[in-house]
């Protein structure tokens, strides 16, 4: 399908797996009095398809599945119903290399927060070709900073749902936006680096991989594990570690990962040069792996 002016926007034709049906994605709506507009109640998954094939898919499913449950939303189809109405969508829209943005909302009901109000959960699955970041920056690297708003306090809703409420993430972006960068970092209550406002976060130091703990309040992405076991593979050794703003400041090297980032090099951070200001040696190993990964050379389950 033809993609809009801007290459980092989806196209302007796309087709929209709703509810079990496909339809044109003007005519993909849902009510305003469903509880994922009114309340940001629902969960979401961002997926990818590299060659017609999904990537990670039981993964993003198991945490779809466990997100929701977490929340005691249910979702009105299985997991290999979402699967095969994934594939549908990607087909209906011609496309073999795609983002995949699955949601599935409370539904319909009325005003107030109560579930009992809503009713028949909102499924909805949108495929499009969409580039998170311009391609020079994998070959340049990216420069982010630290932002004031901090990541949701991990004894509130577990880090681990994947909800649509991403306010919090939002106003920390608005952040980076402000400070003429594209990406932010985000502490947690306790000052630790938590993640991004999209991503997981490494560091390399003193040919070490480490990067923050599930405890520090993040979203264990699931590129974040299939880098992880390629870098256990390559005889890497990966620690899961609390970090301060020290850390990255004196990082030899540091990362973003994510399904849009895939692996996104650093270069920068609150205008200090990491290392020697340039991608490393260790980021790029791990990125031509990861792209090996995907392209189905290397085989990872997560």
């Amino acid at each position: 399908m033809p993609d809009g002016s801007n290459p980092h926007l989806p196209g302007t034709d796309l087709k929209v797996w709703l509810n079990g049906r496909i339809v044109h994605m003007d005519d993909a709506k849902i009510s305003v009095f469903d509880h994922g507009v009114l309340y940001g109640d629902g969960v979401f998954e961002g997926i990818r398809a590299y060659n017609g094939r999904v990537f990670q898919m039981e993964a993003h499913m198991r945490r779809l599945y466990e997100g929701a449950g977490a929340i005691c939303l249910r979702i009105p189809i299985d997991a290999k119903a979402f699967e095969q109405a994934i594939y549908d969508t990607l087909k209906a829209n011609r496309l073999q290399n795609a983002y995949i943005r699955a949601v599935v909302t409370r539904g319909s009901g009325y005003l107030g927060l109560h579930p009992s109000k809503t009713a028949d959960p909102s499924v909805f699955i949108i495929t499009c070709s969409l580039a998170l970041y311009p391609l020079e920056l994998y070959e340049k690297g990216m420069a982010i900073v630290t932002a004031s708003t901090i990541r949701n306090h991990p004894h509130a809703v577990s880090a681990q749902v994947k909800s649509l409420n991403y306010l919090n993430n939002i106003m920390a972006q608005i952040e980076a936006t402000q400070a003429g960068a594209v990406e932010a970092v985000m502490l947690n209550h306790e000052g630790y680096v938590a993640e991004c406002t999209g991503d997981n976060i490494f560091i390399v130091r003193r040919g070490q991989l480490l990067t923050p703990p599930g405890s520090a309040g993040i979203l264990e992405g699931i590129t974040r594990a299939v880098v992880m076991e390629l870098a256990r593979r390559r005889g890497i050794p990966v620690h899961e570690k609390n970090l301060t703003r020290h850390d990255l400041y004196v990082a030899d090297e540091c990362f973003l990962t994510g399904t849009g980032a895939e692996i996104m090099p650093i270069t920068a951070i609150d205008q200090r040069p990491i290392g020697c200001g340039k991608i490393g040696l260790m980021t790029r190993q791990l990125l031509e792996d990861f792209r090996a990964c995907t392209r189905g050379e290397i085989d990872v389950q997560v």
